[in-house]
């Protein structure tokens, strides 16, 4: 490996975890550990704008991969933070997170934040594959990914804002959200974000090494499905709307958006 890329994969390491270490402070003023998920987004930009810029710089196709990863990026950050803002208050899950862990919460914390820049450095591998691809011009592979990408961010973007004006209903409180994309799958914003990796992923097949990007999109299924994601939601929602959230799980797809399952009735 030339000394360059150990140059770009160290300044980007250092710049993520810096980052994180800052949220932790900002955390321990605010009392709200929700803030690690608005670094979340930042994290990624940081380091593909490191990556480009430390590769062939910003052409054609580093330029459309930045733009990719600044659209998802600042979708995140804008909505997390909004949601920071309007709830005020510390996430459930978080709250969980600090009965269950006990004494000296505030220093695992830092561990927990800084475990998220180790991931992100993991999954921005594309970004650093794809930023030093030298070759002119986009391959078809590359298209096919940009629009695998747009579709994963606009159907995300819209699972989140069909269950956020579910939310606001007064009249759904207690009840699951079933509306739109929710109909399909009880967790269609996960699956997109899955999407969005998938294509930048197609897109990063392209360039020399490309095939190792495969890590990203498969280890966004493993955290999604059975680790941060889906299990903690689904606790949640069963906590907090108990049987109806139990018949929902029953017709409705956990992951991957499908028709209806119909429930046998017993004579």
């Amino acid at each position: 490996m030339s000394q360059v890329i150990l140059h770009t994969i160290a300044l980007g390491t250092i710049s993520v975890i810096s980052m994180f270490f800052i949220i932790w402070v900002v955390h321990i003023f605010l009392k709200n550990a929700g803030v690690v998920d608005v670094g979340w987004g930042l994290g990624f930009m940081i380091l593909c704008g490191i990556y480009v810029l430390m590769g062939e710089g910003f052409n054609l196709r580093n330029t459309i991969l930045f733009l990719m990863v600044s659209l998802w990026g600042l979708r995140i950050v804008l909505f997390l933070f909004k949601r920071l803002t309007l709830e005020g208050h510390e996430d459930r899950r978080y709250q969980k997170i600090r009965k269950e862990w006990g004494g000296n919460v505030t220093l695992k914390f830092l561990f927990f934040f800084e475990f998220q820049a180790v991931l992100e450095i993991i999954l921005a591998i594309p970004f650093l594959i794809v930023s030093l691809n030298p070759a002119s011009g986009l391959s078809v592979l590359e298209i096919f990914g940009v629009i695998i990408f747009s579709v994963a961010l606009i159907g995300e973007t819209i699972a989140d804002e069909q269950l956020q004006s579910f939310k606001n209903n007064s009249e759904n409180k207690g009840k699951t959200c079933n509306v739109g994309l929710w109909n399909y799958s009880r967790h269609p914003n996960y699956f997109f974000e899955w999407l969005v990796w998938m294509g930048i992923f197609v897109f990063a097949i392209a360039s020399p090494y490309g095939w190792v990007s495969f890590v990203s999109p498969l280890l966004m299924y493993y955290l999604m499905v059975y680790v941060s994601g889906v299990p903690l939601a689904e606790e949640q929602s069963i906590l907090s709307r108990g049987d109806n959230y139990r018949e929902y799980q029953k017709t409705t797809s956990m992951f991957f958006p499908m028709p209806k399952r119909k429930i046998k009735e017993v004579l």
